[in-house]
């Protein structure tokens, strides 16, 4: 998912009665009551923006026990008013760490790769792409990789691929970019030769991230929910894909408008399968397989949307319209 700057700190939930363990709650290490749950709850929706449904009660437990472990606490009580109270940048990115949910893989979600390799070349150069979700890597390589094939070895080293995750220790994977073999076995021999390192020795059965593909990728930890992203760039594209779902419409109205701004005319949103930003916002138009274009034109004026190749890829590519 995304990635924090320090924190400010939430205000404290609203108190509720203590309840005993639900049951099948029973052997737990820890009392787990319902008003540590709804702490936990908004304590993770004003630092992330994150919203918790009821049956991520067992995740938050099971991740957040291991900092009760690690703190020698006793209570969760205890542990969130050591974390309010504290203000501690670094017990709050454990906090977000534990919390966030990390599922990626090479070229998930397929069909938005070849709509980025037909959109890059009519762009003007050089091309630059934000990954917000970046995750362990997966997908903003999977973006370096097609920029690569799209434009060439020597067009692709003027473009550029800015990742950011909420998540440091994902980030911190992402960077070394060594991979399982089994992660990548579904990708052509052809990718596999041109964009990674077989292991050999120790590294026996994993891969690594070719030096010219992750020349392309600037790792960062960034926040989708703070208010100024710190960011300067123009993108031509943003990946936000399978993010928005873990937020409330209001919050993804606000991540929305934050991107508006960050992009260049006519730059292309890739959502993810699941989501939806139709009812959300005017800025972006739906040009199909869960793909939005900016609507505004190079002086940030709105103007009426304009049939493009990701349009055009909704007639000819198998897949899921939003």
């Amino acid at each position: 998912m995304m990635a924090t700057r320090a924190q400010q700190r939430p205000e404290r939930a609203s108190p509720e009665r203590a309840e005993p363990a639900r049951s099948g709650e029973q052997g737990r290490d820890f009392e787990f009551t319902s008003a540590d749950f709804a702490r936990i709850r908004d304590l993770i929706h004003r630092s992330a923006g994150i919203s918790l449904s009821d049956h991520k009660r067992d995740m938050a437990y099971s991740r957040l026990a291991r900092r009760l472990r690690a703190r020698s606490l006793d209570t969760f009580k205890q542990y969130l008013d050591l974390l309010e109270a504290e203000n501690d940048p670094a017990e709050w990115e454990a906090f977000t760490n534990a919390l966030t949910t990390n599922l990626t893989a090479f070229f998930r979600e397929a069909h938005h790769f070849p709509i980025l390799a037909d959109f890059v070349p009519r762009r003007a150069q050089p091309v630059s792409v934000w990954c917000s979700a970046a995750s362990t890597g997966e997908e903003p390589y999977s973006i370096a990789m097609t920029l690569i094939e799209a434009l060439g070895d020597s067009g692709a080293r003027q473009a550029s691929v800015l990742a950011t995750d909420i998540d440091t220790q994902v980030l911190a994977k992402a960077a070394a970019g060594m991979y399982q073999f089994d992660q990548v076995k579904h990708l052509s021999p052809e990718r596999l030769k041109r964009f990674f390192l077989k292991g050999t020795g120790a590294h026996a059965g994993m891969v690594k991230i070719r030096p010219e593909v992750r020349a392309l990728v600037r790792f960062e930890q960034l926040n989708l929910t703070d208010r100024d992203y710190q960011l300067r760039t123009q993108f031509d594209a943003i990946f936000c894909r399978n993010v928005m779902i873990y937020f409330d419409k209001p919050t993804q109205a606000q991540v929305l408008a934050r991107f508006e701004p960050l992009m260049k005319s006519g730059g292309l949103l890739f959502a993810g399968h699941s989501e939806n930003f139709t009812y959300v916002t005017q800025a972006f138009k739906l040009r199909g397989q869960t793909v939005y274009e900016l609507t505004r034109d190079a002086t940030g004026v709105r103007t009426p949307a304009t049939r493009t190749s990701a349009s055009a890829a909704h007639h000819t590519t198998n897949g899921v319209t939003a």
